[in-house]
């Protein structure tokens, strides 16, 4: 049959079941579903949500109110397995499995991939954690407590267990009826792993390969040899940055002694950079979480601090327009001016800082390129600097009617906007090698740089020159 006769043939949709993507999870379709628990109507709450991926049965669990959360997964009973737990938010899930006794708990992430299981049962307290793994079956407690041995955020918190794995004696005919009669294989896979004798990866054979073979192909003809194997102590950003480089769908986790424990597919992968591109963009603004789900006392915990540094770096700006209170008395449109030059310093530098710490987490910036990465951002500085100083110049002459004015902001907005442009290579760098992470601190001491140089050179240049009477 080809492939237009299957689609021909294929069962209509019901449309009464059937939703539009664009249609899920709309205001008025959550409303009604939380109209219908309140009211009692489990059964209609239910055949709403019926037809739902769990993606967006977890998402509909998160647009309800906390207070709601606890009624809606009762009426959903059934609805809400391993799969919508593994999908959920990270808060939204935690004070869900808070209400549930361990042996549920259990018996949901014997369920789950043990990479999904063990993002839940790490969250979990050390107490609440034992009582969990004790209710549940050994080989799963045995695959997860290993599992938890492993660094956060490693390759082996990460990995799935579960993966297929042949000796590179066999023929593809083997390799198929060995997929075709186990009845404990992975769910998902896209690609076979081949072991010697001690169980170390030697090659991988693409299921499309292998399907394409004569059965009595021996595996090691077919095999490709060439593999990217990820070390299981490797950190997650790593092993993102690994698949995005080399386009990998699944690659094979090694052990100290290179035997195969595990696999880790894209799709865990794709999630991976999600969170840490977002915890990158997040840490430059001082938010260590940033999830609308976090409980107000840890937001507050984790932003408070950063704003107090900002309060020191900005007293210490303060500081450099004490030093300048008389000229600033004389000359009161210096008052008007200054916070331009700040600001539009500060502007360049953010935009150095973000160049240079986006390359560092992808392993763009090395030691062999590092100073190259630097003078390419003071050259982009100067060239912009030119360009702001010469506007900046000449707007102030022409509305203020001071050429001396037009060219002490312009010289100023040229010094900060290099200064800045450097500094914001030069502190990631600087705070990279000191063992800080980059994207948490540069913003702070860069504020620092650009305010109280763009104070100190407008300001002192003015006085300087003359300017003031």
């Amino acid at each position: 049959m080809s492939e237009s006769d299957q689609i021909a043939a294929a069962p209509p949709t019901d449309p009464d079941n059937a939703m539009d993507a664009e249609d899920r999870l709309r205001p008025e379709f959550v409303e009604r579903v939380l109209d219908a628990v309140d009211a009692g109507d489990d059964a209609t709450a239910r055949e709403l949500v019926e037809p739902l991926h769990p993606a967006d049965v977890a998402d509909l669990i998160e647009l309800a109110a906390r207070d709601e959360r606890e009624g809606l997964v009762k009426a959903l009973a059934g609805i809400v397995d391993a799969d919508v737990l593994a999908e959920m938010n990270d808060y939204v899930r935690e004070g869900l499995l808070d209400q549930l006794e361990p042996e549920q708990v259990a018996d949901l992430a014997g369920q789950m991939d043990t990479d999904d299981a063990v993002a839940i049962i790490e969250d979990l307290e050390e107490d609440e954690q034992r009582a969990v793994l004790r209710a549940m079956e050994p080989d799963d407690r045995a695959a997860i407590e290993e599992a938890l041995t492993y660094p956060e955020e490693s390759a082996g918190r990460l990995m799935q267990r579960d993966l297929i794995a042949v000796p590179d004696h066999w023929q593809v005919g083997q390799v198929i009826d060995y997929l075709r009669s186990s009845e404990e294989l992975a769910d998902d896979f896209w690609e076979v792993f081949v072991v010697s004798p001690s169980h170390h990866p030697v090659g991988t054979c693409k299921l499309s390969t292998i399907l394409r073979s004569p059965r009595r192909t021996p595996v090691a003809d077919i095999m490709q040899r060439e593999q990217t194997l990820i070390p299981v102590d490797m950190d997650q950003e790593d092993v993102a940055l690994r698949f995005q480089k080399y386009a990998l769908v699944s690659a094979a986790v090694v052990d100290g002694s290179g035997r195969l424990v595990g696999m880790i597919t894209v799709d865990d992968v794709v999630h991976i950079i999600q969170e840490e591109a977002s915890e990158d963009a997040l840490l430059l603004s001082g938010v260590d979480e940033g999830d609308i789900n976090e409980p107000v006392s840890e937001s507050y915990r984790s932003r408070v601090r950063w704003l107090m540094a900002n309060l020191v770096t900005a007293l210490v700006a303060s500081f450099v327009i004490r030093q300048f209170e008389d000229s600033i008395e004389r000359l009161a449109i210096l008052a008007v001016l200054m916070p331009i030059v700040a600001g539009v310093g500060g502007n360049a530098g953010t935009q150095a800082l973000a160049v240079t710490v986006r390359a560092i987490a992808t392993n763009q910036l090395t030691g062999s390129n590092r100073w190259r990465a630097v003078w390419r951002e003071i050259r982009v500085a100067v060239l912009n600097g030119v360009t702001i100083a010469v506007l900046i110049g000449i707007g102030v002459t022409l509305v203020l009617g001071s050429e001396e004015l037009g060219l002490v902001i312009a010289a100023a907005m040229l010094i900060n906007i290099i200064v800045a442009g450097t500094a914001g290579a030069l502190v990631p760098l600087a705070l990279e090698r000191a063992g800080a992470d980059p994207a948490v601190a540069s913003s702070v001491f860069l504020t620092m740089v650009t305010d109280s140089m763009g104070f100190l050179a407008f300001l002192g240049l003015a006085t300087a020159s003359g300017l003031v009477p």
